[in-house]
């Protein structure tokens, strides 16, 4: 057949063969159709619309932390960037950036096609993706609302953001937003904060070479950031200068004289918030625990803490002058700082925390000797053993049993059976063999303390050291000298029920927190929880002032502390903690020195006059404006006369007498068996004045009355050699003198006036 045959035969044909595949190929391009519709659909999906083009500027915002007076203290936030406008930078910069970011900048509409195009010869060549050839428009655009993966769906949606921008925005207002944006390495977001955080300045003061360095670092910031490494920055700079030069942009002598030059940093920036700062991270930590910390860090947060700058500032003051002190006392006995493993610097740190003990409410916290050092927070998370500051919860616990403050522990030069066998403690306050509840918790006695333990129970004690807040304590009798481990801010917390009527409030540092628009996203509820009963917190309260005024903690008042207080101080085995935790009506604060290395602070460094100074320095400071006020008596309360050492009523040969506070229905009954009546004899040789002046006590100075009226609150003592001036006896008669009756009519009218409270022995 003849190709012109052939050539008929196809034209004849074709119409049939165009009916038959008609209905396939509109299949097929109906196919192609719907696939093309679903990839634009799949590449457009996504994309911000034109609202959130023209948020362009906008960036997080980070979080204010509010005082206990509603007043911004501290501020949270996941990046450091300060906005500065076009014109307030540096031209110098705006040139670096152009030249080494995007040359025709000013000539292009949004993409660069000469770039992309030698980007996409040197990816080809490298058989993977490795330059974007990225305008500073498509930069914007990635930085803005992309991801930096590299993949070419990225890119394409890149190049669509971009020319948009374009189209929005002129080309300064592009410029401005960049660099307000643009990361430059070391958390510095924006020309403003990195012109500050890298060389102390403005923006618009930057010089030549400061703009080089910085429009070198957007490339790779987190590498070549001069903080991080000085050679990489100074070896981007000079390529930054090298394409000004090319450019046009600087003549050869700048060229020359900035490649050679040095750089100087200086952080004008990022300077530490002067106070509170263990106390903004615990913040920190628990809004992250909570809201997350994209949130935290981004989302414009109201956060009103508990904290008052004042006082905060007055614990850190106290804190450094301390350990100044004390760090002198241990370099004069040639115990320097020695060497931890690891390298670092072992220390003694220390840890201080003040709340409200109405509400639980954290005033000041200090919790550790340097946060820049170390972050981790003593006041809160470090588990040390409290020593005798835990026997205030032994006695408050034989209180609610039944027994009083003149009850009398006995039987002191008995061991303690175990299960590990006999066990007697040392004492280093006292070897008496019997004595008061009162006179236990003055001197601190390790025998008493572990005998009111045997008394009273291990279960029944743990169970009200559980109710104060403690956790879990080991049920073994070393639980009476403090053998468990807990953190300062629990103990100041139980602490505070002596002071809060019996009452325990979780310790607290975050109020309320709002959103940027001021609704409420989290209000703390306080639930207080009663631990133990209003009288047991008043009559621990009147004995651990006496522990102030006259038994171990007593410095206080040498520092010059002299508003009504109670507390107890706790001194660990072979020295090596050192606690105090005491309160005021108003005021409850703990400290506690150490090493983080459990060690030795000082040979016979007892609390009383390592950690009581520095209490009492903080509670001089933060209550001076406070009046001397103590607790009410509660009706639960009674008041008698008692025999100091029997802590019966006293008879006729006891010469040392005291009003007790006893909680109803455990007041004593019975006349003192220790003291007989005194002798004809003795009461003629008193009468004459022959031997030592019987004790006698200063009952008014106790501050409490029996009818529960308050004076000044409780006994104070300036200093433990101060003597003070018996008060005027009652006046008797020549025969009363000498057989003890015939009272004179003035004597007998100070018998009918109120008896007050007692007074610390």
């Amino acid at each position: 057949m003849s190709l012109r045959e052939l050539m008929g035969d196809v034209r004849e044909q074709a119409p049939l063969i165009l009916t038959r595949y008609r209905r396939q190929l509109l299949l097929a391009l109906a196919c192609v159709a719907a696939i093309f519709a679903a990839v634009v659909g799949i590449f457009v999906a996504g994309l911000p619309g034109p609202e959130q083009l023209r948020a362009l500027g906008e960036m997080s915002e980070a979080t204010t932390v509010y005082d206990s007076s509603d007043r911004p203290v501290f501020t949270i936030f996941k990046l450091y960037r300060i906005e500065a406008p076009l014109e307030r930078m540096s031209p110098h910069l705006r040139s670096a950036i152009i030249s080494s970011e995007d040359q025709r900048f000013f000539d292009h509409g949004g993409i660069d096609i000469f770039r992309i195009a030698g980007a996409a010869l040197a990816d080809l060549r490298a058989g993977r993706i490795e330059q974007g050839g990225s305008t500073i428009t498509q930069q914007l655009a990635r930085q803005a609302f992309l991801s930096a993966d590299k993949t070419l769906l990225r890119k394409l949606k890149e190049i669509v953001l971009a020319l948009r921008i374009e189209q929005m925005y002129s080309k300064e207002e592009i410029l401005e937003r960049y660099l307000n944006r643009v990361y430059f390495g070391d958390g510095l977001y924006g020309a403003e904060a990195a012109a500050r955080g890298y060389f102390g300045k403005s923006a618009a003061d930057l010089s030549l070479v400061e703009s080089a360095l910085l429009a070198g670092l957007v490339t790779a910031p987190s590498v070549n950031a001069p903080t991080v490494s000085l050679a990489r920055a100074t070896a981007r700079r000079n390529l930054v200068l090298g394409a000004m030069l090319e450019q046009g942009a600087i003549s050869r002598e700048a060229w020359l004289s900035g490649t050679r030059a040095r750089i100087e940093l200086h952080d004008s920036l990022r300077r530490s918030e002067p106070i509170g700062q263990h106390f903004k991270e615990e913040v920190r930590q628990q809004l992250v625990r909570q809201f997350g910390w994209q949130r935290v860090s981004e989302a414009g947060l109201r956060v009103y803490t508990t904290i008052d700058p004042a006082m905060q500032r007055m614990a850190e003051s106290a804190v450094a002058e301390s350990l100044k002190q004390i760090d002198q006392r241990r370099a004069a006995l040639g115990r320097k700082s020695s060497r931890a493993a690891g390298g670092e610097t072992d220390q003694l740190e220390v840890a201080l925390v003040a709340l409200d003990p109405a509400t639980g409410e954290v005033r000041a916290m200090v919790g550790g000797r340097d946060f820049s050092n170390s972050r981790f927070n003593r006041a809160m998370h470090a588990l040390r053993q409290p020593g005798s500051a835990f026997k205030p919860f032994i006695y408050s616990a034989a209180l609610e049993a039944g027994y009083s403050p003149a009850s009398l522990v006995d039987r002191l030069d008995e061991p303690v059976h175990t299960l590990q066998g006999a066990w007697m403690p040392e004492d280093e306050h006292s070897e008496a063999t019997s004595m008061t509840i009162r006179t236990a918790l003055r001197t601190s006695s390790n025998r008493a303390a572990v005998r009111m333990l045997d008394e009273i129970g291990l279960s029944r004690t743990v169970d009200y050291a559980r109710r104060l807040g403690m956790g879990t304590v080991p049920s073994v009798p070393s639980l009476a000298l403090g053998s468990g481990e807990v953190t300062l801010l629990a103990m100041t917390a139980a602490y505070a029920a002596f002071a809060d009527d019996g009452f325990v409030n979780a310790p607290t540092l975050i109020r309320r927190v709002e959103d940027r628009t001021g609704a409420t996203l989290f209000e703390h509820a306080p639930k207080p929880q009663r631990a133990v009963s209003p009288t047991t917190a008043f009559l621990m309260a009147s004995m651990l002032a006496d522990v102030v005024n006259a038994g171990t903690a007593h410095r206080a008042r040498q520092v010059g502390f002299t508003l009504p207080a109670a507390g107890k101080t706790g001194t660990t085995n072979e020295f090596v903690d050192a606690w105090f935790v005491g309160f005021t009506p108003r005021l409850v604060a703990g400290v506690w020195l150490g090493f983080d290395r459990p060690r030795t602070i000082l040979r016979n460094g007892y609390a009383g006059d390592l950690a009581v100074p520095l209490w009492a320095r903080f509670m001089k400071a933060a209550t001076a404006k406070d009046k001397p006020e103590w607790f009410r008596p509660p009706s639960g309360i009674v008041a008698a006369n008692v025999c100091r050492i029997s802590g019966q009523l006293p008879g006729g040969g006891c010469t040392s007498v005291y009003t007790e506070y006893f909680a109803r229905g455990t007041e004593p009954t019975e006349i003192c068996s220790l003291h007989s009546a005194p002798s004809l004899v003795s009461r003629i040789a008193a009468f004459l004045h022959v031997g030592p002046e019987p004790p006698t006590t200063t009952l008014a100075a106790a501050g409490l009355l029996s009818n529960g009226a308050v004076l000044a609150g409780p006994p104070v003592t300036p200093a433990p050699t101060a003597k003070t001036t018996p008060p005027e006896k009652p006046k008797r008669s020549f025969w009363g003198k000498i057989f003890g009756f015939g009272r004179s009519r003035d004597a007998r009218r100070r018998d009918d006036a109120p008896k007050p409270a007692p007074t610390a022995p």
